[in-house]
């Protein structure tokens, strides 16, 4: 285990405290459950992300394409050449 210093207010150091002896386990180990549920719940999307996210997706489904669907497939089609014979070569 690493060791890290941080600055805590004291009613922080107080939760912790309490919290550890209620649930009778070492702080470190409380700190380690609360930043893994913390972390849990960032990861997931607020409602206003998610609404935004739905809203760009909407905005690109309902767009009319700029190219036909025969040069993008020529484009796909290139750039897989491309990489099957090793990427594109810069001259010197």
């Amino acid at each position: 285990m690493a060791r890290a210093t941080f600055s805590l207010d004291e009613a922080t150091i107080a939760e912790i405290k309490r919290t550890a002896e209620r649930l009778r386990k070492p702080q470190s180990h409380v700190i380690r459950e609360a930043v893994a549920d913390y972390a849990a719940r960032t990861d997931r999307l607020s409602e206003r992300e998610r609404r935004h996210l739905l809203g760009v997706l909407e905005g690109l489904r309902t767009t009319t394409p700029r190219r036909t669907a025969a040069a993008v497939d020529a484009e796909l089609k290139a750039l897989r050449q491309a990489r099957r014979a090793g990427g594109r070569r810069h001259p010197a």
